[in-house]
C-alpha cells in the first residue's frame, strides 16, 4: 500500500499532456508518455476502429523506435513484404527487392490495437472529441492529421480481395497520380492512391477509385479493382491538402501529418508518424517533470523535427514531380533503388 501511494503522489507531480488527434502519432505518443508515468488525455474526433486513407505500408521504421515508444507488440504479427513492382500506365517499369522488409497492417486493426494499449497503460481517451489547440497553451500537442487547405490532391483508399497481384507491393503511376496495392491481413489488400483533383470526374464514393485510375491511364488496374470483392465501409477519401511541410500555427506544437506530409510513394509516412512521437518524447518528459518550460519544449521539438526530416522531405519533393513526366520514366526505370531509399529514409 505504501509503495502504491508513493507512486501515485509522484505521478500527480508530473504535468499532464493533452493530445489532440488519435492516429498513429497521437496514440503512440500517449502510450510512450504513460510508460513514463505522465498523465495523458487524448482527444479523437472519430471512433475506433475505423478506416483511414493510408497506404498501410511501413517502410524504414527501426525496432529501436518501436521499442522506445512501447508499441512493438502491436506490430509483431504484421505482414512483412520485400517484393516491389512498379507499373506506369499498365506497363511494367521496374521490379525490385527491398533491402529490409516493410510492415503491412491495416489502420483499422492497428489503430484499434494502439487505442486499447493506450487505455491499458492508463491514458484517458475521449472519442468524438474535437478539442481545439490554442496558441501558447502549455501541455497541448496537436497530432490531428492533415490540415485542410485548397490543395490540389485527393487521397482514395479501400480494401479489396480476390484480386491478383504480381508482387507484395505494386505501384501504378500515370500522368496525374499513382496508387499502391499491398496485402494486409485476412486476405484483404489495401489499395490507396494519390491523384490530382479533377473536376471532370463525376463518380461518387467507391466509383471514384476506378474513375481516377482510368483518367490516369491505368485501365487494366481499374478493371481488376472493379471486379474484386470490396470490404464493406472500407472506402475512404480525403481531398484538398498539400504535401510537404505544413503551414505552422504559431504557438502550437504540431506532430505527424499536422507538421509534414511526405509524398506517399516513399512508403515513409507511417514511419514518420512514429518518429515524430519518438522525437517529441524526451522533450515532453522533461516538460512533464518540470525541467523545462513549454516554450522551450515546443521550440526544441520543432527544431529537431525539421532537422531530422529535412533531407527526406527535400528529396521526396524533388522526385515527386518526376513520377508524372513521361520524359523522366527512363530515369525512374534505371536509377538504382538503394540511393533512392537512402534519400527518402
Amino acid at each position: 500500500m505504501a509503495g502504491s501511494s508513493t507512486h501515485a503522489s509522484v505521478t500527480q507531480l508530473k504535468q499532464p499532456i493533452d493530445i489532440i488527434g488519435g492516429g498513429l502519432t497521437g496514440l503512440s505518443l500517449a502510450i510512450a508518455l504513460r510508460n513514463h508515468g505522465i498523465p495523458v488525455r487524448l482527444h479523437e474526433a472519430g471512433t475506433y476502429p475505423r478506416h483511414r486513407v493510408c497506404g498501410e505500408f511501413i517502410s524504414g521504421v527501426s525496432e529501436e523506435t518501436l521499442d522506445r515508444l512501447g508499441i512493438a507488440e502491436v506490430l509483431s504479427d504484421a505482414a512483412k513484404h520485400t517484393s516491389l513492382r512498379w507499373f506506369n500506365e499498365d506497363v511494367l517499369l521496374r521490379e525490385n527487392t527491398l533491402p529490409k522488409p516493410a510492415l503491412a497492417i491495416s489502420r483499422f486493426l492497428l489503430d484499434d490495437r494502439l487505442q486499447k494499449l493506450a487505455r491499458k497503460v492508463g491514458a484517458v481517451i475521449e472519442t468524438n472529441s474535437r478539442k481545439k489547440a490554442e496558441p501558447n497553451q502549455p501541455g497541448i500537442v496537436k497530432a490531428s492529421g492533415r490540415i485542410p487547405t485548397r490543395g490540389e490532391w485527393i487521397g482514395l483508399k479501400a480494401h479489396v480481395r480476390n484480386i491478383s497481384t504480381t508482387a507484395q507491393l505494386e505501384m501504378h503511376s500515370g500522368p496525374s497520380g499513382y496508387l499502391g496495392i499491398t496485402p494486409v491481413e485476412d486476405g484483404w489488400y489495401n489499395v490507396c492512391g494519390l491523384f490530382r483533383i479533377s473536376r471532370e470526374i463525376s463518380g461518387k464514393h467507391e466509383a471514384l477509385l476506378p474513375a481516377y485510375l482510368r483518367k490516369n491511364q491505368n485501365t487494366a488496374l481499374a478493371k481488376r479493382i472493379e471486379s474484386a470483392e470490396w470490404r464493406p465501409s472500407s472506402f475512404s477519401a480525403v481531398a484538398g491538402f498539400d504535401l510537404g511541410n505544413q503551414a505552422p500555427t504559431p504557438g502550437i506544437l504540431s506532430l505527424g501529418d499536422s507538421h509534414a506530409i511526405i509524398p506517399p510513394f516513399t512508403g515513409n509516412g507511417m514511419t514518420m508518424a512514429f518518429q515524430s512521437a519518438e522525437i517529441a518524447l524526451p522533450n515532453l518528459i522533461a516538460y512533464a517533470n518540470q525541467e523545462i518550460d513549454w516554450i522551450t519544449t515546443r521550440e526544441r521539438t520543432e527544431s529537431q523535427l525539421l532537422r531530422h526530416f529535412r533531407k527526406r522531405m527535400t528529396a521526396s519533393r524533388l522526385i515527386h514531380p518526376l513520377l508524372f513526366k513521361s520524359h523522366a520514366r527512363h530515369i525512374l526505370k534505371h536509377v538504382p533503388m538503394a540511393p533512392i531509399l537512402h534519400l527518402i529514409r
